[in-house]
């Protein structure tokens, strides 16, 4: 194996990406990836794929690999020349390197690709031996990714009974249902603040937690996890900053950030979650664009009666049960892949 200590400009270059506004951007199928993964789509595309994309500002270190033609923003770095090595491969080994190494420089406003060119690295340069390593890892994303679709799936199966007996009201019996002004005669319209009020949640800096089990939820979804939860399953989250309305479901304990709102478990309910998902949350806050919660709490909400809801409730239970197998299986698999990792990319376990 041909492991050689070099500066990570020997190995690749990377350059700054491209600016390219929400209104300069024209309908198509070319990704547009900033520091945080695929934020949108162009019709044009900057760079040939394979690529590969780093944060430079906002999201630090965080690596993705992308197979086709993309534009990288200019709030992130991208691999102009692999210089003849594996592309899969220099995006894992891009993460191994990365992984953790940044956040120590929050008082920087962004990170200088000069200086990560300049920085010692120990790498394989042997070709065959990176695609072998990068096969080993990617094998366990490509499981990651497969989970994640069969989730996907399911939710929809779900979102589909939900909006089949609660928005287009073909539940059972309703053919001998008596309707007033397009509703069934015993289905209330209730502010949701008034059957499940939204609770804040509490500020986990990426610095501040602690390896464990605990889910941290943002605006965006999981985006960590951490030894203590703040709030009991299940529950609800609702996106507050960032991507405003967002909804998630979490059946375990879980730590909700600031930048999200969140339901607790006396109050919520899988009818709940489908519910909140055909509520137009909007942005409120003028000077700090949000989701207001007085606003919030003044949408109403459909409820039916109460056999209907827990006949839905036990039906869409059973996909529940499945997506929790499958979270729990993805957490084993990214436990497993973020172990083998570094130890694959320093040689400590030879292929």
């Amino acid at each position: 194996m041909k492991w050689q200590e070099m500066q990570l400009g020997s190995f690749l270059t990377l350059k700054r990406g491209y600016d390219l506004p929400s209104s300069k951007r024209s309908e198509g199928m070319i990704p547009v990836i900033s520091s945080s993964g695929i934020t949108g789509c162009h019709s044009v595309a900057k760079v040939e794929g394979p690529g590969v994309v780093t944060g430079r500002y906002g999201t630090l270190g965080e690596v993705f690999f992308v197979q086709d033609d993309f534009w990288p923003l200019n709030t992130a770095l991208y691999v102009q020349d692999f210089k003849g090595n594996d592309p899969r491969f220099s995006a894992y080994f891009l993460k191994s390197i990365l992984a953790g190494t940044l956040s120590d420089k929050a008082a920087v406003p962004g990170i200088n690709r000069n200086d990560l060119h300049a920085r010692k690295i120990v790498v394989s340069t042997d070709i065959g031996h990176q695609k072998t390593i990068a096969a080993i890892i990617s094998a366990y994303d490509d499981l990651i990714e497969n989970n994640r679709r069969r989730i996907q799936l399911l939710e929809e199966s779900a979102r589909l009974l939900f909006r089949e007996w609660f928005v287009y009201l073909r539940f059972p019996g309703h053919e001998h249902v008596r309707m007033i002004n397009g509703v069934p005669d015993e289905w209330e319209k209730v502010p949701l603040g008034d059957i499940a009020p939204f609770k804040y949640g509490k500020a986990l800096k990426k610095d501040d937690r602690l390896p464990g089990p605990v889910p941290v939820f943002g605006s965006s979804g999981i985006v960590g996890y951490h030894e203590k939860a703040l709030v009991s399953g299940p529950t609800i989250i609702v996106g507050r900053k960032g991507n405003v309305g967002s909804i998630y479901w979490s059946f375990e304990d879980c730590h909700p950030i600031d930048t999200v709102f969140y339901i607790d478990a006396c109050n919520c309910s899988l009818y709940l979650y489908y519910s909140l998902q055909q509520v137009a949350f909007i942005s409120t806050d003028v000077a700090v664009p949000g989701l207001n919660r007085d606003f919030a709490h003044s949408r109403r909400v459909v409820f039916p009666e109460i056999k209907l809801r827990r006949l839905f409730e036990e039906k869409v239970a059973k996909c529940h049960q499945q997506i929790n197998v499958l979270q729990e299986l993805i957490g084993k698999l990214e436990s497993a892949r973020n172990l083998l990792l570094p130890r694959l990319m320093n040689g400590e376990i030879p292929v």
